[in-house]
């Protein structure tokens, strides 16, 4: 009888992006459920990423916790995002989340979208229900 094997977290958080969402959670007027996170068409690149508080779980998201924090993450972006860490950088200039993710191929010069490929082969099948 074959075992199966244990799916591969799509996301992860550095110990900044958690801090920040949980800060940001906390500040909220109305209860949430967690932090969804997906893609959408569109920038010059052809991606960008998206993000919004969500006060229920869709039956189809796919579901992460890392570090106290739960992302929900569209199922028709897990491929987009497998393997994909969300940190929170603060320079002079700005404060925001960056993505870095190893399905990006590019990305355009003012840094508001991407271009994504779909993961492919080992931990690909994460987001098959």
């Amino acid at each position: 009888m074959a075992t199966a094997r244990p799916r591969p977290q799509v996301m992860r958080l550095t110990d900044a992006a958690a801090d920040r969402i949980k800060e940001l959670m906390a500040k909220s007027e109305r209860p949430i459920a967690g932090l969804r996170v997906g893609v959408r068409n569109g920038g010059c690149a052809g991606m960008a990423y998206t993000m919004e508080y969500a006060e229920a779980a869709n039956p189809a998201d796919e579901v992460v916790e890392d570090k106290g924090v739960r992302i929900l993450i569209d199922p028709k972006a897990v491929l987009f995002l497998l393997g994909t860490e969300m940190d929170y950088k603060i320079d002079k200039l700005s404060a925001q989340f960056v993505f870095n993710n190893p399905n990006q191929t590019s990305a355009c010069g003012c840094g508001e979208s991407v271009q994504l490929t779909p993961a492919r082969g080992e931990g690909a099948e994460a987001g098959a229900h």
